[in-house]
């Protein structure tokens, strides 16, 4: 399903589905092309508003998909546009592994950190055996973690990796994903907190909670110092925003 490209805020939000999503992400690695993916919660549509050079970014991207319940509410309500479900990142990147299982595609996984990639590159190949990881890098840290590093690239082309999962944390997976365009010749796909999901480290939101768009209150009570500033600020100035864009009718 792809219904079509939407403002959400000012940023292009893609109303596609999982499947589409996964097809697109495959061709692309088949034919060896760049393709950037950025799922979008309300934290990384609200950083697109606050800052415009994080915006310009997004506009680079390939696709950008209603990572967040709110996102995808947010295409309905302004444009009609009804999905049957968001494109979340740590299932899209599920789907992504049971593919490139079947159909051989190695992958790449780039940042977090060491214990993180050990736990989750056990996980996934136990739960899809012919998973191929070419290799796995914690990548950069501080802040130039924006910037790729020639050597990164250069042991992800040398891997064999055919597909790039990304996991810096918002804005940076983004921006370093973006960057590597003309530099890479594959999907690359910015997942989030993925990886930290996959492989046990962090709780995940209750799938309850999740269809009801409540998966950030699950989160503030995990991590409150870390998250308070995101949800308990961004969330409401969200919503007003784009009750604002819906009165006056932007498209």
């Amino acid at each position: 399903m792809n219904l079509g490209r939407h403002s959400v805020l000012g940023v292009g939000v893609d109303a596609i589905d999982y499947d589409e999503a996964v097809e697109r992400i495959l061709t692309a690695a088949r034919n060896r092309q760049w393709l950037g993916l950025a799922a979008l919660p309300v934290h990384a549509v609200m950083t697109a508003v606050l800052e415009p050079a994080f915006a310009l970014d997004l506009s680079r991207m390939t696709l950008r998909v209603p990572d967040g319940q709110p996102v995808r509410w947010a295409l309905a309500m302004l444009h009609g546009v009804r999905l049957p479900d968001r494109v979340y990142g740590p299932e899209l990147m599920l789907r992504l592994c049971a593919r490139a299982a079947r159909e051989e595609v190695p992958i790449f996984l780039f940042g977090s950190r060491p214990r993180v990639l050990d736990r989750l590159r056990g996980r996934l190949l136990s739960r899809f055996p012919g998973l191929r990881i070419a290799g796995a890098e914690v990548g950069p840290s501080g802040d130039g973690a924006f910037e790729p590093r020639e050597q990164d690239l250069a042991a992800i082309r040398a891997s064999g990796a055919r597909l790039v999962f990304v996991a810096l944390g918002c804005p940076k997976q983004e921006q370093w994903t973006v960057r590597t365009r003309d530099r890479l010749a594959m999907p690359v796909v910015a997942v989030g907190a993925a990886f930290d999901f996959h492989a046990g480290t962090v709780a995940q939101a209750p799938a309850v909670l999740q269809r009801f768009g409540l998966e950030w209150a699950f989160r503030l009570a995990i991590e409150p110092k870390r998250l308070w500033r995101r949800y308990l600020l961004l969330n409401p100035a969200y919503a007003a925003l784009v009750g604002l864009q819906k009165a006056l009718r932007i498209r």
